[in-house]
């Protein structure tokens, strides 16, 4: 029995060692990402992110993020300068805990992605598995990770401990700092997003 414990220990802080940690590195074309893998000799602005919590492993997501995560994957594309609504929308994925990964648009093939998927430039644009949403408005975001089985809520400490994990994520904006007149508003990438 005892041996039979030590080994459990020892896996779960092989397992932590190894689960407990990603990067985020930016591409040659500026594009940001976040993996559990080391990213490529040429990435830019590596940092690599531990998000082991306490002596015996990782952070969990619950397993109903799991799940959604798995079968409808969440990319956010936001532009470098896009402003309080792209940052609103970052917020909402860190507030319900949402993983994501977030594509800056700063190429034209970027942009014509963008357009690909949305018909349109405006941006951010949320894809949850195929389904997409142009600009920022609070409801149909959250209507599109609740059809998605993304959790509504997370508790406060795990919103603290997922802020902790990256210090850079903007905090959460609170009911009184939205405006009104932000609703449903996008950005539109500049024509010359190209010319970079």
């Amino acid at each position: 029995m005892r041996i039979l414990f030590v080994a459990a220990a020892i896996l779960s802080s092989v397992c932590a060692g190894a689960f407990g940690q990603a990067y985020r590195w930016v591409d040659q074309d500026g594009r940001i990402h976040y993996t559990q893998t080391p990213p490529p000799p040429d990435a830019k602005g590596v940092q690599r992110k531990s998000f082991q919590h306490g002596p015996m492993g990782t952070v969990d997501l619950p397993y109903a993020t799991q799940v959604a995560a798995k079968n409808f994957p969440v990319t956010l594309y936001t532009l470098p300068d896009c402003g309080p609504f792209c940052d609103q929308a970052r917020a909402l994925l860190v507030k319900r805990a949402v993983p994501f990964r977030e594509v800056s648009v700063v190429t034209q093939k970027d942009l014509d992605e963008v357009k690909r998927l949305s018909g349109k430039g405006d941006l951010p644009l949320l894809l949850v598995g195929t389904l997409v949403q142009t600009g920022f408005q609070e409801s149909l975001f959250n209507g599109l990770l609740d059809s998605a089985g993304y959790p509504s809520s997370v508790p406060p400490a795990r919103i603290e401990t997922l802020r902790k994990m990256d210090p850079a994520a903007p905090a959460p904006a609170t009911a009184q700092g939205q405006s009104p007149e932000g609703a449903g508003a996008g950005t539109e990438p500049p024509a010359s997003a190209g010319a970079r």
